[in-house]
């Protein structure tokens, strides 16, 4: 009974958590990435064809499609594999940050992707600039020791 009841707050608290995450982060995003298509990255519009703009849902698409396998990775791929990321040292730490930074370029690289298909939009290889500061930022997280994976578990369920 206890168990049962363990294993059910637990698995609330965590589908909650994960759907706050996606939620929240799908509207901030979003936003950010909708304000800058329509200010910036759009083409100058010709006298003879109809002004053309990204629309919020679009956006947010683009984010649910770019979130799902991000979501694959830092949830269903490491919860199989934490054993294994929760140890201390340089191999759990440096695994965690290639799982992080896989799927932080790849959430990236489909954003590019989403925005790229558009032809009314011009420069969109801008999408792809965070993918440097995650290639800049993961080996200076692997030598300090930091570990994602610890991190994180131990903040949503320490």
């Amino acid at each position: 009974m206890v168990w049962r009841e363990c294993l059910t707050c637990c698995s609330n608290n965590h589908f909650g958590l994960c759907f706050s995450i996606f939620l929240f982060a799908g509207i901030v995003l979003a936003t950010v990435c909708w304000f800058l298509t329509n200010s910036y990255l759009r083409e100058e519009p010709n006298s003879h064809v109809v002004e053309q703009r990204v629309e919020w849902l679009y956006a947010f698409d683009v984010h649910c499609n770019s979130f799902f396998p991000a979501f694959v990775i830092l949830y269903v791929l490491q919860y199989f594999l934490s054993p294994l990321l929760v140890a201390h040292g340089f191999f759990p730490a440096l695994l965690s940050n290639l799982l992080f930074m896989l799927a932080i370029s790849y959430y990236h690289y489909l954003n590019f992707l989403g925005y790229d298909v558009l032809p009314f939009l011009d420069r969109t290889t801008f999408f792809l600039y965070p993918i440097g500061l995650v290639i800049i930022l993961s080996p200076l997280m692997i030598l300090i020791g930091f570990n994602p994976t610890r991190y994180f578990l131990s903040l949503y369920f320490g």
